[in-house]
């Protein structure tokens, strides 16, 4: 997609080959921890330059480090929902005035819409905004919803809810899509529009101006080895500068977390609380297809304590398809539980068994969800730049849906953005510049009043009665009060400070997969297309490398080994025999940010791999 015969020259000259070679591997390097006076000889496991820097290794002295730049008046970081409607926005409006104005978009999957998942039930009012004509222009939103069913599910038995009217979860106008042909979708009427979108292009670094605005962003490096020296083929990444950068990463995205602590953007919010999604796509029998057809359950296999649900929709795609997926609240307590079996587990249930017995399991994927909603939403502009969609976190919870709201914040701000980047004399006080209008503007719109409504939704589960205590709150105080309460409740606090130790928590026996309804953990990253080189540092990068024997496998068991839903993390014997240690199998990673998030210690700090890696999702 996206090919580069087809911009313009200057396009063009931005592009630069990344040309990689498998190189043999070299011997791993060790270090000595000491503990408990008894000592161990451990692999390194980091060896990526933001944990060893390179001015402090000399296998890079001589080594070329100038980068090429180029100049846009606008960059995107992501092509997801938020960053191509700001794409799309900005070339709108430079049409509509006969302006010119060069937006330029990195995304760092090898596609537009390789990286995407999610259910998804897409709520349409943004999209109607954007492309008031998008039947005629052939969107890919195939299947209205002509169906809801909610469910509490015990053991062997479904409770129906009745789906009232004014329920957050009530999906009446909405439609079933697979996100990432939505995705792909948008890109093409980006480019249509003259937008220059650059996949394959991981954005690695934030610049900044001396004034300390945000210049822009540079790509990564390609061609370095697994231990961090530089191959024969290392080349550069690319510089991109822009009067604005615009950072739709999603959900815990790596320069977003730099650009908080930069700027201080959550000094007056609450941490951000997370949520893991696993889905799977299945081919079914045919006669059990509904199309249009939305069913979500909440209880079994989960106690009444963690918060989390599942949903299962019937597409009209050609084939008889159905979308399914399960989500766990990153706040659980009990380091033994594992997203991806509970998965599994619940897929047995007889009242999801019945539609899927018979069928084929066709794809696999996860991916982190923002929760905290309304008390989480950071600042969200700075001199320089501004965060949008997933990123600073605009999903509402209790609808299950972040697309429409991602989308019109990349237009709000795309609005907020055009007269002030086109304008003969900006007024700016920085170089980069910080335009304010962004917030303003998000505050008066119905993101705000929508997420302001559901804001006591998701804390109001912080109670004894936990998920039964929640639905009560949630039928007396939003269906009737619409949001209107008086107070605003607060999470628990930050995710990765929730588990409990070990010992006291039971360990969860889950059942074998069968291979039928259920299935193994690697077979299913197998269907997720998930493809990095092979010899590069991983991306999984460790603050301290003793860390997650002497902590994390000591105290909670290793809860890495449950919580990544890809097998990237694995504690094997030292080859000594004394002892363990931590195995991460970068090729795995899925990008979902889970052990960033989850990570009891805080020492996970993932980055970006080279452009292109990762998953390879078809419509998820």
């Amino acid at each position: 997609m996206f090919p580069a015969s087809r911009y313009s020259i200057q396009a063009q000259r931005c592009i630069r080959a990344l040309k990689t070679v498998q190189a043999e591997h070299a011997p791993p390097q060790h270090y000595t921890w000491r503990r408990d006076c008894s000592s161990a000889v451990m692999p390194r496991i980091t060896s990526h330059y933001t944990i060893f820097p390179r001015d402090k290794d000399p296998r890079w002295e001589g080594v070329e480090m100038e980068r090429f730049a180029d100049e846009a008046d606008v960059v995107i970081v992501g092509g997801g929902p938020a960053g191509l409607s700001a794409a799309i926005r900005l070339k709108q409006l430079a049409k509509e005035q006969e302006k010119e104005l060069r937006v330029c978009l990195v995304e760092k999957a090898s596609q537009i819409g390789a990286h995407t998942l999610s259910g998804a039930c897409l709520e349409p009012s943004a999209l109607n905004e954007l492309f008031p004509d998008w039947k005629e222009r052939g969107a890919p939103l195939n299947t209205p919803v002509t169906e809801d069913l909610f469910s509490i599910l015990t053991e062997k038995y479904r409770i129906p809810v009745p789906m009232l009217p004014g329920l957050p979860m009530n999906n009446h106008g909405n439609y079933i899509v697979r996100l990432g042909h939505f995705v792909h979708w948008l890109g093409e009427q980006a480019e249509e529009l003259g937008v220059e979108i650059y996949p394959g292009y991981a954005a690695a670094e934030v610049l900044f101006h001396e004034d300390g605005s945000v210049k822009g962003i540079a790509t990564n490096d390609v061609g370095i080895a697994k231990d961090g020296s530089p191959k024969d083929v290392f080349e550069r990444g690319m510089e991109l500068h822009a009067k604005v950068t615009l950072f739709g990463e999603g959900c815990h995205g790596h320069l977003a977390k730099q650009l908080y602590r930069q700027f201080n953007l959550r000094e007056n919010c609450e941490p951000q609380t997370y949520a893991i999604g696993l889905k799977e796509l299945w081919v079914i029998d045919e006669k059990k297809c509904r199309p249009g057809r939305v069913e979500h359950s909440v209880g079994w296999p989960l106690n009444r304590n963690t918060y989390g649900g599942s949903f299962l929709y019937h597409l009209n795609e050609g084939e008889p398809l159905v979308a399914l997926g399960f989500v766990v609240g990153l706040d659980y307590t009990n380091p033994y539980l594992s997203p991806f079996r509970e998965f599994q587990r619940w897929k047995h249930h007889p009242f999801v068994a019945k539609t899927l017995e018979g069928g084929n399991r066709i794809a696999y994927g996860a991916r982190a969800l923002n929760e905290g909603g309304y008390q989480c939403l950071p600042k969200v502009t700075f001199p320089g730049g501004m965060l949008i969609g997933c990123s600073p976190g605009f999903m509402n919870v209790p609808k299950i849906k972040g697309t429409h709201t991602a989308m019109k914040s990349g237009m709000l701000a795309a609005e907020a953005i055009f007269p002030k980047v086109t304008a003969e004399d900006p007024a700016s006080e920085t170089a980069g510049l910080h335009i304010p209008e962004y917030e303003d503007n998000l505050k008066k719109s119905w993101i705000w009043k929508e997420l302001y409504a559901v804001r006591n939704i998701r804390p109001s589960f912080h109670n004894y009665f936990g998920l039964y205590g929640g639905m009560v709150y949630t039928g007396v105080f939003y269906w009737i009060l619409r949001g209107k309460e008086p107070w605003t409740l607060k999470h628990a606090g930050l995710d990765s400070a929730q588990l409990k130790p070990a010992k006291e928590c039971t360990p969860i026996e889950y059942p074998k997969p069968d291979g039928k309804l259920s299935f193994d953990l690697l077979s299913s990253v197998a269907l997720s297309g998930t493809n990095h080189e092979g010899d590069q540092p991983p991306h999984l990068t460790l603050k301290d490398d003793s860390i997650p024997v002497a902590n994390n496998l000591a105290i909670y068991d290793g809860p890495e080994q449950r919580f990544c839903p890809a097998g990237v993390y694995e504690y094997v014997p030292l080859e000594t025999g004394e002892g363990m240690r931590l195995q991460i199998n970068a090729q795995n990673c899925v990008h979902c940010k889970t052990c960033d998030i989850k990570d009891p210690s805080q020492n996970i700090n993932w980055v970006v791999p080279e452009g292109s890696g990762g998953p390879a999702y078809n419509g998820l």
